[in-house]
């Protein structure tokens, strides 16, 4: 079977699909199962657009990742064993790993970690508070950003002189490739080595000691690279919450409705917290796969080493699948089926409890200390927004506490 004669086109360097990728996205779904991605330099990808489709491709092994996935910033040789996480892996080798790790970052994990997450929402609203003139303050770099980082330092056992040194790694990482990008990472992964020393040496009740403890049932067990190179993954993915944070909090102020309704039922939060990943997540495009064989996706041939990537932006708002999709509602029932936010599949998003979790506590504790919490006076919501045709986020996200 061949694939449609003119599948849809969709430029990256079309201001338009930058501005509003939700409808130019959408637009793509509606008339085809997948479409054309077109890329300055790069051979087009295939981006598949409806939801049952993109689930099917997540979870299919003729789609891998691979190295060609990532970018890989120069580093210095003795950090190079470490590059290599999870995330590049397949088949044996990602399910051994996966296996391993997975009880560490089960929702019953991340629930008992709350009240630690808690308190480092409470400090960081103490600074957001001491911060701020005249009752204004910028919660993006104040808030969403140091508080992913915050997090991961005390899951790992991060001294707390080092922390400061620490959110700066996690800015530069969030900031993506670069000299300072590169120039982190051995700095990460120093001290990842010291927080395993240690906590050999200190036991104690987080995410390293899970590790460090983790077994399988034939005495299979992590070695201290590859808790190396899980800190690191932990670094580079756990930057998620800041966008999906801000973006929560500047569509909520952005529709009062939807913000009263949540603060009459503080019981709403988990449901609206997927909700809100649905309707305003951050990744709009996921990790891209390549094929390792010929293989069709919804009657589309799709040749062998041709990238394919899902358009999370159309398929979290398929009316096919969603009622209503266009429509945010954090009341929305929980027996809707499950977003694509974190992805699906072999490679779901390790961290998507503790994303989760980090996400609902984050956005209590505003609710909660700031009754007036609203946008600052003249910030425009599409002013906010980066140019950025990969992720949903915004540049700043200032607001007055009220």
């Amino acid at each position: 079977m061949t694939g449609p004669i003119d599948p849809p086109e969709i430029d990256l360097t079309d201001g338009e699909v930058v501005r509003d990728p939700f409808t130019a996205y959408g637009r793509a779904r509606e008339r085809a199962p997948l479409a054309r991605l077109l890329m300055p330099g790069v051979t087009p990808w295939w981006v598949v657009a409806r939801y049952e489709d993109a689930r099917a491709m997540l979870g299919d092994p003729r789609f891998e990742i691979n190295e060609s996935s990532y970018m890989r910033p120069d580093v210095p040789d003795d950090c190079l064993p470490y590059m290599r996480t999870m995330s590049e892996m397949n088949g044996t080798e990602h399910a051994r790993l996966r296996k391993l790790v997975s009880p560490a970052f089960n929702p019953r994990r991340a629930e008992e970690f709350r009240p630690r997450i808690e308190v480092i929402v409470g400090r960081l609203l103490d600074e957001v508070e001491e911060g701020a003139e005249d009752r204004v303050a910028d919660l993006l770099p104040a808030f969403a950003k140091p508080l992913p980082m915050d997090v991961i330092c005390e899951l790992v056992g991060i001294p707390d002189a080092d922390r400061t040194r620490w959110r700066e790694y996690g800015a530069t990482v969030a900031a993506g490739a670069g000299p300072e990008f590169a120039a982190a990472i051995p700095g990460i992964m120093a001290g990842a080595k010291a927080a395993i020393t240690r906590r050999r040496e200190e036991p104690a009740d987080d995410l390293l000691a899970d590790l460090i403890d983790a077994q399988a049932e034939d005495g299979d067990r992590l070695s201290d690279a590859e808790m190396v190179t899980l800190v690191w993954h932990l670094v580079m993915a756990g930057q998620t919450p800041t966008n999906l944070i801000a973006n929560v909090v500047l569509t909520l102020l952005s529709r009062p409705g939807q913000l009263a309704a949540l603060r009459a039922d503080a019981g709403l939060m988990p449901r609206a917290v997927e909700e809100l990943t649905r309707w305003t997540g951050s990744t709009l495009l996921t990790v891209p796969r390549y094929a390792r064989e010929d293989a069709e996706i919804a009657g589309t041939r799709i040749r062998k080493g041709e990238a394919v990537t899902v358009s999370v932006a159309a398929a979290n708002r398929d009316p096919r699948v969603f009622d209503d999709p266009e429509r945010l509602d954090v009341t929305r029932s929980s027996g809707t089926p499950a977003h694509l936010g974190f992805g699906h599949g072999p490679h779901f998003c390790l961290g998507a409890s503790l994303a989760r979790v980090q996400t609902q506590v984050a956005l209590a504790g505003l609710l909660s200390r700031f009754p007036g919490l609203a946008l600052a006076a003249g910030a425009d919501p599409e002013k906010l927004r980066a140019p950025d045709p990969g992720t949903w986020r915004v540049t700043a996200l200032p607001v007055t506490l009220g």
